[in-house]
């Protein structure tokens, strides 16, 4: 009782001196300590195993923002127990800490208050309160579900054609595969990512849509799942705006990824390779640079203009209100929408017959703004701590961390102190959300000055 009483105290402070971004960048630290601690537990471990404590703590923040990269061999640190811990974690990173406690509450059928659907909103980047108890319920549920259907086919399609010795490590790895694509948390836990898999067409295609239900956004999936039952209506589904423009921004994305890395390795890594070899191979990197961090060959194997779209792919990330990070799809498309506007000298920005809004377009500018301050900043510190690493290693690095997507060249583990804080930082930044970061620091109430200084313009360009 004396605890719950502590615990009271502190969320009734906690409500009246922090803002809910505050609240939920505390809940998003507070989980990676509980996982950095976890991790240090024998009974994940293998045994005589031992990690340093700030290659711990970077794994701790890497599980947590579902990114992926590491500094030491996964497998040959923790035991089954452990990757079954990662794969918790990974629900926790992926949908969010708000969504996943929420989902409980649901099932304990417990009232979800005002205030913790204020959370739940802000954690899942939300505009408003309405829907956000009912978008768990459907999504999550369905994801999960979605997750464990996938984790037995696999273990039986692993089982028949053989990979692994016995029908339990296919069914173990086809789990955790399934896991992995779905939160497109791109761990290497193999040693060899989907490596041994690069030939088997019908196993990277599931996994490519997989992949895509992790990334494309919940309210998205949720507006697709209404928009199925309703087609046999007489009344027409009107879908949002929102999800017309992450459909629209996802898929066109996906296509130009595709066909990018597909003609700049067509004459080189993809030279004496079959038509459908090349396809796939592009369709899945056009993919899982969007978050997933999946890998099919060493990336050394690309050339440098490759890994640019690479890491230009994995710096936009997936959409809003998604199990990944960057910059996100709309925001990316609002900024060239803006810019689109401005060159054509209109005052509004449209699209789908709609407006968007002066606020939204001004958050959109401020993220993509912020998020290249970051990186570039991140950029200039790896390229003076890490003499002996080329530029596009470093940038390649710094844009998987803060996509939250987990790819490498493989300077992750060579990284100093100080290089390996920044990208642990760039990969909470890319989880929790550049704007959020910053709104960290401004208190909870702002004085509005009640006035505004006169308007003069100056030369621009």
């Amino acid at each position: 009782m004396h605890i719950l009483r502590k615990l009271n105290v502190l969320q009734k402070f906690s409500n009246k001196h922090l803002s809910s971004i505050q609240i939920i960048v505390f809940y998003y630290l507070a989980m990676t300590i509980v996982t950095f601690l976890l991790f240090q537990l024998p009974f994940f471990r293998k045994p005589n195993t031992h990690v340093s404590f700030i290659d711990m703590a970077f794994m701790a923040v890497s599980t947590i923002s579902v990114t992926g990269l590491t500094t030491f061999d996964i497998h040959a640190i923790f035991n089954n127990y452990g990757i079954l811990l990662l794969e918790i974690l990974f629900q926790i990173g992926g949908f969010g800490i708000m969504m996943i406690s929420t989902f409980f509450f649901i099932v304990a059928k417990r009232k979800i208050t005002l205030r913790q659907r204020q959370l739940i909103a802000v954690d899942m980047n939300q505009t408003k309160l309405s829907g956000v108890v009912r978008l768990i319920k459907h999504v999550l549920f369905f994801l999960i579900m979605v997750q464990i259907i996938f984790g037995i086919i696999f273990g039986i399609y692993f089982h028949l054609k053989s990979y692994y010795p016995n029908f339990s490590q296919n069914l173990f790895w086809g789990l955790y595969d399934s896991v992995s694509a779905v939160t497109n948390s791109g761990f290497n836990v193999r040693g060899n990512s989907l490596i041994p898999f690069k030939t088997d067409y019908l196993f990277l295609y599931t996994i490519i849509f997989l992949m895509s239900l992790g990334s494309i956004g919940f309210p998205v999936l949720l507006e697709i799942t209404e928009w199925s039952k309703k087609r046999k209506s007489s009344i027409k589904y009107q879908f949002s705006l929102f999800t017309k423009m992450a459909l629209a921004a996802f898929i066109g994305l996906f296509l130009i990824g595709v066909i990018l890395i597909f003609l700049f390795e067509i004459n080189h890594f993809y030279r004496g390779k079959n038509f459908i070899d090349c396809l796939t191979n592009s369709a899945f990197y056009s993919m899982s640079t969007r978050n997933a961090g999946l890998q099919l060959n060493s990336l050394t194997d690309f050339q440098p203009t490759t890994l640019l779209i690479i890491s230009l792919l994995m710096f936009i990330g997936a959409s809003p209100s998604s199990v990944g990070g960057g910059v996100r799809t709309t925001t990316f498309a609002i900024v060239l929408l803006y810019t689109f506007s401005f060159l054509k000298s209109k005052e509004n920005v449209s699209i789908f017959n709609r407006c968007i809004p002066q606020e939204d377009i001004k958050k959109a500018v401020s993220i993509l703004n912020l998020s290249i301050f970051f990186c570039f900043f991140s950029v200039l510190i790896l390229m003076a701590t890490q003499p002996d690493v080329s530029i596009i290693e470093i940038i390649l690095e710094v844009a998987s961390a803060f996509g939250t997507t987990g790819l490498s060249l493989g300077i992750t583990s060579h990284l100093t102190i100080i290089g390996k804080t920044t990208i642990a930082t760039l990969m909470f930044i890319g989880r929790v959300g550049t704007l959020y970061i910053l709104m960290l620091f401004i208190p909870k109430k702002t004085r509005d000055l009640g006035y505004k200084y006169p308007t003069e313009k100056i030369i621009i360009g």
